[in-house]
Protein backbone atom coordinates (compact mmCIF):
# COMPACT_ATOMS: atom_id res chain seq x y z
CA UNK A 1 0.00 0.00 0.00
CA UNK A 2 1.51 3.52 -1.24
CA UNK A 3 1.77 5.27 1.93
CA UNK A 4 0.97 9.28 1.30
CA UNK A 5 1.67 12.54 3.87
CA UNK A 6 -0.87 15.16 4.43
CA UNK A 7 0.41 18.20 5.95
CA UNK A 8 -2.25 21.15 6.58
CA UNK A 9 -2.84 23.20 9.48
CA UNK A 10 -6.50 22.52 8.49
CA UNK A 11 -8.45 19.89 10.39
CA UNK A 12 -11.30 20.13 7.64
CA UNK A 13 -8.87 19.84 4.76
CA UNK A 14 -7.08 16.92 6.40
CA UNK A 15 -9.84 14.95 7.05
CA UNK A 16 -11.77 15.48 3.95
CA UNK A 17 -8.15 14.31 2.41
CA UNK A 18 -7.38 11.62 4.74
CA UNK A 19 -11.36 10.16 3.74
CA UNK A 20 -10.37 10.92 -0.18
CA UNK A 21 -6.92 8.93 -0.04
CA UNK A 22 -8.42 6.05 2.29
CA UNK A 23 -10.84 5.49 -0.39
CA UNK A 24 -8.32 5.37 -2.89
CA UNK A 25 -6.56 2.69 -1.04
CA UNK A 26 -3.92 4.87 0.12
CA UNK A 27 -2.19 4.84 3.76
CA UNK A 28 -2.34 8.34 5.28
CA UNK A 29 0.12 10.36 7.61
CA UNK A 30 -0.97 13.23 8.87
CA UNK A 31 1.05 16.28 10.09
CA UNK A 32 -0.83 19.94 11.59
CA UNK A 33 2.43 22.05 10.55
CA UNK A 34 5.80 22.08 8.24
CA UNK A 35 8.16 21.46 11.00
CA UNK A 36 5.97 18.11 11.97
CA UNK A 37 5.75 17.54 8.31
CA UNK A 38 9.93 17.65 7.75
CA UNK A 39 10.21 15.47 10.29
CA UNK A 40 8.39 12.89 8.80
CA UNK A 41 10.05 13.02 5.96
CA UNK A 42 13.45 13.06 7.07
CA UNK A 43 12.45 9.28 8.80
CA UNK A 44 13.64 6.04 7.11
CA UNK A 45 10.90 4.71 5.21
CA UNK A 46 9.46 8.23 4.50
CA UNK A 47 6.12 8.29 2.22
CA UNK A 48 7.33 8.77 -1.11
CA UNK A 49 4.08 11.08 -2.43
CA UNK A 50 3.21 14.03 -0.21
CA UNK A 51 0.54 16.60 0.02
CA UNK A 52 1.90 19.94 1.66
CA UNK A 53 -0.39 22.77 2.01
CA UNK A 54 1.42 26.01 0.81
CA UNK A 55 0.92 28.07 4.01
CA UNK A 56 0.97 26.45 7.62
CA UNK A 57 3.24 26.60 11.03
CA UNK A 58 6.59 26.24 10.84
CA UNK A 59 7.90 25.41 7.57
CA UNK A 60 5.79 26.39 4.63
CA UNK A 61 5.22 23.85 1.31
CA UNK A 62 7.56 25.76 -0.82
CA UNK A 63 10.42 25.91 2.26
CA UNK A 64 9.96 21.92 2.35
CA UNK A 65 10.13 21.72 -0.64
CA UNK A 66 13.31 23.51 -1.13
CA UNK A 67 14.76 21.01 1.94
CA UNK A 68 13.75 18.08 0.15
CA UNK A 69 15.47 18.98 -3.08
CA UNK A 70 18.68 20.14 -1.82
CA UNK A 71 19.70 16.39 -0.12
CA UNK A 72 21.62 14.22 -1.96
CA UNK A 73 21.15 10.88 -1.96
CA UNK A 74 18.06 10.51 -0.57
CA UNK A 75 15.12 9.30 -1.82
CA UNK A 76 12.87 11.24 -3.81
CA UNK A 77 9.43 12.52 -2.59
CA UNK A 78 6.65 13.43 -5.56
CA UNK A 79 4.97 16.58 -3.97
CA UNK A 80 1.83 18.21 -4.55
CA UNK A 81 1.13 21.89 -3.32
CA UNK A 82 -2.42 22.25 -2.00
CA UNK A 83 -2.96 26.26 -1.68
CA UNK A 84 -5.80 28.00 -1.98
CA UNK A 85 -3.91 30.77 -4.20
CA UNK A 86 -4.29 30.88 -7.76
CA UNK A 87 -1.70 33.69 -9.09
CA UNK A 88 0.59 32.54 -11.62
CA UNK A 89 3.32 33.92 -9.74
CA UNK A 90 2.50 31.71 -6.83
CA UNK A 91 2.42 28.76 -8.63
CA UNK A 92 5.76 29.74 -10.83
CA UNK A 93 7.00 30.26 -7.32
CA UNK A 94 6.19 26.24 -6.32
CA UNK A 95 6.83 24.79 -8.89
CA UNK A 96 10.27 26.56 -8.69
CA UNK A 97 11.05 25.60 -5.17
CA UNK A 98 10.97 21.74 -6.04
CA UNK A 99 6.70 21.14 -6.14
CA UNK A 100 5.97 17.99 -8.52
CA UNK A 101 2.01 19.62 -9.39
CA UNK A 102 -0.19 21.22 -7.43
CA UNK A 103 -3.72 21.59 -6.38
CA UNK A 104 -5.90 24.06 -5.77
CA UNK A 105 -8.82 24.55 -2.38
CA UNK A 106 -11.30 23.50 -2.76
CA UNK A 107 -9.96 20.20 -4.61
CA UNK A 108 -11.98 17.55 -6.28
CA UNK A 109 -11.53 14.33 -5.60
CA UNK A 110 -11.44 12.72 -8.94
CA UNK A 111 -8.72 15.51 -9.69
CA UNK A 112 -6.96 14.33 -6.97
CA UNK A 113 -6.89 10.81 -8.06
CA UNK A 114 -5.55 11.58 -11.09
CA UNK A 115 -2.40 13.50 -9.82
CA UNK A 116 -1.83 11.29 -7.23
CA UNK A 117 -1.43 8.93 -10.30
CA UNK A 118 0.80 10.63 -12.79
CA UNK A 119 2.66 10.90 -9.14
CA UNK A 120 2.96 7.08 -8.45
CA UNK A 121 4.12 6.66 -12.81
CA UNK A 122 6.75 9.17 -12.12
CA UNK A 123 8.39 7.24 -9.10
CA UNK A 124 8.06 4.39 -10.87
CA UNK A 125 10.12 5.22 -13.48
CA UNK A 126 12.27 6.81 -11.23
CA UNK A 127 12.39 3.28 -9.49
CA UNK A 128 13.05 1.70 -12.60
CA UNK A 129 15.72 4.27 -13.58
CA UNK A 130 17.72 3.48 -10.11
CA UNK A 131 17.92 -0.08 -10.96
CA UNK A 132 19.33 0.28 -14.17
CA UNK A 133 22.07 2.92 -13.15
CA UNK A 134 22.86 0.09 -10.21
CA UNK A 135 23.18 -2.34 -12.58
CA UNK A 136 25.52 -0.38 -15.15
CA UNK A 137 27.73 0.64 -11.95
CA UNK A 138 27.99 -2.85 -10.75
CA UNK A 139 29.00 -4.49 -14.44
CA UNK A 140 31.56 -0.62 -14.62
CA UNK A 141 33.51 -1.85 -11.20
CA UNK A 142 32.79 -6.03 -10.97
CA UNK A 143 33.77 -8.66 -13.09
CA UNK A 144 31.16 -10.18 -15.18
CA UNK A 145 32.05 -14.15 -14.71
CA UNK A 146 32.98 -14.14 -10.93
CA UNK A 147 31.30 -11.43 -9.41
CA UNK A 148 34.46 -10.14 -7.70
CA UNK A 149 35.46 -6.33 -8.22
CA UNK A 150 37.27 -5.89 -11.67
CA UNK A 151 40.46 -4.62 -11.84
CA UNK A 152 40.30 -1.04 -12.23
CA UNK A 153 38.07 -1.33 -9.27
CA UNK A 154 40.42 -3.39 -6.96
CA UNK A 155 43.19 -1.07 -7.64
CA UNK A 156 41.18 1.95 -7.28
CA UNK A 157 40.14 0.26 -3.49
CA UNK A 158 43.95 -0.31 -2.32
CA UNK A 159 45.08 2.81 -3.59
CA UNK A 160 42.30 4.25 -1.48
CA UNK A 161 43.45 2.34 1.55
CA UNK A 162 46.69 3.05 0.81
CA UNK A 163 45.78 6.80 1.70
CA UNK A 164 44.24 5.94 4.32
CA UNK A 165 46.98 3.61 6.05
CA UNK A 166 49.14 6.79 5.04
CA UNK A 167 46.77 9.18 7.60
CA UNK A 168 45.85 7.00 10.07
CA UNK A 169 49.78 5.08 10.09
CA UNK A 170 48.02 1.66 10.12
CA UNK A 171 49.89 -0.91 7.89
CA UNK A 172 48.32 -2.74 4.66
CA UNK A 173 48.42 -6.46 3.44
CA UNK A 174 47.78 -7.27 -0.15
CA UNK A 175 47.57 -11.08 -1.50
CA UNK A 176 48.06 -12.28 -4.90
CA UNK A 177 46.42 -15.28 -5.82
CA UNK A 178 47.17 -17.66 -8.97
CA UNK A 179 45.22 -20.74 -9.62
CA UNK A 180 47.69 -23.95 -9.99
CA UNK A 181 47.61 -25.73 -13.47
CA UNK A 182 44.71 -23.85 -14.96
CA UNK A 183 45.61 -23.63 -18.39
CA UNK A 184 45.75 -27.79 -17.50
CA UNK A 185 42.08 -27.59 -17.23
CA UNK A 186 40.86 -25.67 -19.94
CA UNK A 187 42.76 -27.83 -21.69
CA UNK A 188 41.40 -30.91 -20.34
CA UNK A 189 37.77 -29.94 -19.74
CA UNK A 190 37.23 -26.62 -21.64
CA UNK A 191 36.71 -23.13 -21.09
CA UNK A 192 33.11 -23.58 -19.88
CA UNK A 193 34.36 -25.65 -17.02
CA UNK A 194 37.26 -23.40 -16.40
CA UNK A 195 34.64 -20.64 -16.04
CA UNK A 196 32.94 -23.07 -13.23
CA UNK A 197 36.22 -23.15 -11.33
CA UNK A 198 36.91 -19.60 -11.76
CA UNK A 199 33.45 -19.23 -9.82
CA UNK A 200 33.90 -21.91 -7.51
CA UNK A 201 37.52 -20.84 -6.35
CA UNK A 202 36.34 -16.82 -6.61
CA UNK A 203 33.38 -17.93 -3.88
CA UNK A 204 35.92 -19.75 -1.57
CA UNK A 205 38.36 -16.44 -1.72
CA UNK A 206 35.60 -14.29 -0.66
CA UNK A 207 33.94 -16.35 1.91
CA UNK A 208 37.48 -16.42 3.29
CA UNK A 209 38.54 -13.16 3.97
CA UNK A 210 37.03 -10.57 6.42
CA UNK A 211 33.75 -8.67 5.65
CA UNK A 212 35.74 -5.77 5.27
CA UNK A 213 38.53 -6.81 2.61
CA UNK A 214 38.54 -6.75 -0.85
CA UNK A 215 38.79 -9.44 -3.24
CA UNK A 216 38.83 -8.72 -7.24
CA UNK A 217 39.72 -10.93 -10.39
CA UNK A 218 42.85 -9.38 -11.01
CA UNK A 219 43.11 -10.61 -14.29
CA UNK A 220 42.68 -14.17 -15.98
CA UNK A 221 43.36 -17.02 -13.06
CA UNK A 222 44.93 -14.44 -10.87
CA UNK A 223 42.60 -12.75 -7.78
CA UNK A 224 43.86 -9.89 -6.21
CA UNK A 225 42.66 -9.58 -1.80
CA UNK A 226 43.77 -6.15 -0.04
CA UNK A 227 43.61 -6.96 3.36
CA UNK A 228 43.59 -3.01 5.34
CA UNK A 229 45.07 -2.82 8.86
CA UNK A 230 46.75 -6.18 8.67
CA UNK A 231 50.67 -6.39 9.77
CA UNK A 232 53.29 -9.06 8.02
CA UNK A 233 51.68 -12.30 10.35
CA UNK A 234 47.73 -11.48 10.05
CA UNK A 235 48.31 -11.13 6.40
CA UNK A 236 50.09 -14.61 5.74
CA UNK A 237 47.18 -16.42 8.44
CA UNK A 238 44.75 -14.78 6.03
CA UNK A 239 46.31 -16.12 2.89
CA UNK A 240 47.35 -19.45 4.01
CA UNK A 241 43.77 -19.53 5.02
CA UNK A 242 42.60 -18.63 1.11
CA UNK A 243 45.11 -21.51 0.28
CA UNK A 244 43.74 -24.25 2.31
CA UNK A 245 39.99 -23.35 1.80
CA UNK A 246 40.62 -22.93 -2.21
CA UNK A 247 41.73 -26.81 -1.98
CA UNK A 248 39.29 -28.17 0.81
CA UNK A 249 36.53 -29.32 -0.88
CA UNK A 250 37.07 -30.79 -4.85
CA UNK A 251 35.15 -28.96 -7.86
CA UNK A 252 32.90 -31.66 -9.74
CA UNK A 253 33.50 -31.41 -13.56
CA UNK A 254 30.95 -34.30 -15.29
CA UNK A 255 32.14 -37.07 -13.63
CA UNK A 256 35.91 -35.62 -11.99
CA UNK A 257 36.24 -34.39 -8.75
CA UNK A 258 38.96 -31.57 -9.42
CA UNK A 259 40.88 -30.27 -6.08
CA UNK A 260 42.50 -26.94 -7.19
CA UNK A 261 44.89 -25.53 -5.39
CA UNK A 262 46.74 -21.83 -5.70
CA UNK A 263 49.66 -19.98 -5.29
CA UNK A 264 49.92 -17.04 -2.95
CA UNK A 265 52.39 -14.27 -3.10
CA UNK A 266 51.79 -11.76 -0.11
CA UNK A 267 53.30 -8.09 0.78
CA UNK A 268 53.13 -5.66 3.78
CA UNK A 269 52.93 -1.79 4.11
CA UNK A 270 54.37 -1.16 7.61
CA UNK A 271 52.78 1.42 9.09
CA UNK A 272 53.72 4.99 8.44
CA UNK A 273 55.85 3.78 5.10
CA UNK A 274 54.64 4.73 1.44
CA UNK A 275 54.13 3.33 -1.74
CA UNK A 276 52.37 3.28 -4.69
CA UNK A 277 49.62 0.15 -5.26
CA UNK A 278 51.34 -1.13 -8.51
CA UNK A 279 54.62 -1.26 -6.49
CA UNK A 280 52.94 -3.52 -3.65
CA UNK A 281 51.21 -5.31 -6.14
CA UNK A 282 54.47 -5.72 -7.75
CA UNK A 283 56.33 -7.00 -4.90
CA UNK A 284 53.14 -9.63 -3.97
CA UNK A 285 53.74 -10.95 -7.42
CA UNK A 286 57.25 -11.39 -7.24
CA UNK A 287 57.07 -13.38 -4.38
CA UNK A 288 53.96 -15.19 -6.01
CA UNK A 289 56.71 -15.86 -9.22
CA UNK A 290 58.71 -17.79 -6.38
CA UNK A 291 56.01 -19.82 -4.79
CA UNK A 292 55.03 -20.99 -8.69
CA UNK A 293 59.17 -21.58 -8.94
CA UNK A 294 59.54 -23.31 -5.04
CA UNK A 295 56.20 -26.29 -5.90
CA UNK A 296 52.72 -24.86 -6.37
CA UNK A 297 49.95 -24.75 -3.62
CA UNK A 298 52.21 -22.41 -0.76
CA UNK A 299 52.96 -18.89 -0.35
CA UNK A 300 55.86 -16.73 -0.50
CA UNK A 301 55.94 -13.34 1.07
CA UNK A 302 57.95 -9.89 0.31
CA UNK A 303 57.58 -7.64 3.87
CA UNK A 304 58.70 -4.09 4.31
CA UNK A 305 58.17 -0.33 4.11
CA UNK A 306 58.24 2.38 1.53
CA UNK A 307 60.68 0.92 -1.45
CA UNK A 308 63.16 -0.91 1.03
CA UNK A 309 63.75 -4.66 -0.25
CA UNK A 310 62.65 -7.02 2.91
CA UNK A 311 64.00 -10.83 3.29
CA UNK A 312 61.43 -13.50 2.10
CA UNK A 313 60.97 -16.99 2.27
CA UNK A 314 58.27 -19.94 2.99
CA UNK A 315 55.70 -19.70 5.34
CA UNK A 316 54.73 -22.09 7.40
CA UNK A 317 51.98 -24.00 5.81
CA UNK A 318 50.92 -25.57 9.14
CA UNK A 319 49.99 -22.56 10.33
CA UNK A 320 46.89 -20.75 11.06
Amino acid sequence: MTKVLIADDDATDRTILRSALTHLGYEVEETCDGDQAWGVLERPGAPELAILDWLMPGLTGPEICRGLRARGDAPYVYVIMLTGLDGLADLVEGMEAGADDYITKPFKARELHARLRAGRRILNLQRDLLAVQKTLEARATHDGLTGLLNHVAIMERLNGELDRAKREGVPVGVILLDLDHFKQVNDRYGHIAGDCVLESIAQRIQGAVRSYDAVGRYGGEEFLVVVPGCDFDLTLQIANRIRREASATPIVIGTDRLTVTISAGAAWLAPGASSEAGLLVERADRALYRAKNLGRNRIEWHSGGGDAVAPSGEFDLGGA
